[in-house]
C-alpha cells in the first residue's frame, strides 16, 4: 500500500501587524483584556492588493521549494479556506493559474477551521487509493475581510496567512492516520451568513458570528476525546507522541489538551500569541515555523488537531 508523507512545508504571514493596543481606540477593550482570555499580542492582516490565493501561492512555493519539487510535478491541489478571493472558481483554482500548473485536480475545502486537517485527510486518501502522486494541500485565511469590527467577540481573535505542505507517495511511513467529524446540531453557535442569499435577505453582512464561551466548551470536550481516538486507533501511548500542533484558537483550550496528553508545554507549537487564530491556517503555519526553526525534526511523531465551526473538528498522526 501507497504511503503519504509531507516532504516540504511553507507559509506565508502578511507585513501588517496589528496589535491588541490597536483596538483600544475603538473597542471597549484592552491589552490585558484581550491577553488574559485568548494568549493573544497581535495578529498579521493582509494589505488590499493581497487576497487568500495570493497568499496561498506564496506559501505554495516555499513548500515546493522545500520538498525539491517543481509546478509540473503536482498533480493535486487542494486549498482550505473559509474566506476564498470568490464564490467560484475556487481558490484551488485561482492558485493554480498563479503557479501555472495545468490540467491537475485543483478544489477548496470548507470545514472552518479545521480545513487544513480535512485537506490533508482527504488528500492523504487520493495518494494511498493511487490518484495523486505529489499534492499541494494549502489553509490560507484573509479572516480580516469577515469580520464586524465593532464585534469584540471577533474581531480581536482572528488574524490572516497562509500555510502549506507538499504531500507525496511514498514507501516510507507519513501520515499515520487522520480522523474526520461534525455536528451540524451547534451550527449556530459559529457562522458567517451566506453573502449571496442571507444578506439580501435580512440586511446583514455577512460577518463571522461567534457564542465564544459555548464554542469554548464543546471544542474542549470534543478534542479530549479526539486525541484519545488517535492514539487508540494506532496502538500508541501518550509517551510516543513528540509533538502537538494544535489550531490555534485559544491557548486555554491549547493548554487543556497539551494536559490530556500528559504533554509539556514546551513539546507544543504554539503561535497564537503572534498571529491569532488564523483558521485553517493555523495548523500549516505553526508546522512550518516548527520544522524550519528545527524543532520538529525527521522521524518524529506529530498530532495535529482542530475544531472550527459546523461544528467540524479533526486530527492527523504524522511521521516527519
Amino acid at each position: 500500500m501507497l504511503n503519504a508523507k509531507i516532504t516540504g512545508t511553507g507559509s506565508y504571514l502578511p507585513e501588517k501587524i496589528v496589535s491588541n493596543k490597536d483596538f483600544e481606540s475603538f473597542l471597549d477593550t484592552s491589552d490585558e483584556w484581550i491577553f488574559a482570555r485568548t494568549g493573544i499580542k497581535q495578529r498579521h492582516v493582509i494589505a488590499d492588493n493581497e487576497t487568500s490565493s495570493s497568499m496561498a501561492e506564496i506559501a505554495a512555493t516555499r513548500a515546493m521549494q522545500a520538498a525539491g519539487v517543481v509546478a509540473n510535478d503536482i498533480d493535486l491541489i487542494i486549498v482550505a479556506t473559509s474566506s476564498p478571493d470568490r464564490v467560484f472558481p475556487s481558490t484551488a483554482c485561482l492558485l493554480q493559474a498563479r503557479l501555472k500548473i495545468n490540467d491537475c485536480a485543483a478544489f477548496d475545502v470548507q470545514a472552518a477551521c479545521s480545513g487544513f486537517i480535512y485537506a490533508l485527510g482527504i488528500a492523504h486518501q487520493f495518494i494511498k487509493a493511487g490518484g495523486a502522486k505529489k499534492a499541494l494541500v494549502i489553509g490560507s485565511e484573509a479572516n480580516s475581510r469577515i469580520l464586524d469590527y465593532s464585534d469584540r467577540s471577533t474581531c480581536v481573535i482572528f488574524g490572516d496567512g497562509s500555510g502549506a505542505v507538499v504531500l507525496e507517495a511514498s514507501e516510507e511511513v507519513g501520515i499515520l492516520s487522520t480522523h474526520l467529524h461534525s455536528d451540524g446540531e451547534y451550527q449556530d453557535l459559529l457562522y458567517i451568513n451566506n453573502p449571496i442569499k442571507d444578506q439580501k435577505q435580512h440586511g446583514e453582512q455577512a460577518f463571522m458570528r461567534m457564542q465564544g464561551n459555548d464554542v469554548y466548551k464543546v471544542a474542549v470536550k470534543t478534542l479530549g476525546r479526539i486525541v484519545d481516538e488517535t492514539l487508540e486507533s494506532n496502538g500508541l501511548r501518550k509517551s510516543d507522541v513528540d509533538w502537538l500542533i494544535p489550531h490555534q484558537a485559544n491557548i486555554r483550550i491549547i493548554s487543556s489538551v497539551a494536559k490530556r496528553l500528559e504533554m509539556p508545554m514546551s513539546k507544543v507549537v504554539v503561535t497564537i500569541e503572534n498571529q491569532g487564530n488564523t483558521s485553517s491556517a493555523s495548523v500549516p503555519l505553526a508546522l512550518d515555523l516548527a520544522v524550519r526553526d528545527g524543532r520538529i525534526k525527521k522521524g518524529e511523531i506529530v498530532l495535529m488537531e482542530a475544531f472550527g465551526g459546523g461544528f467540524v473538528w479533526g486530527s492527523a498522526l504524522v511521521k516527519m
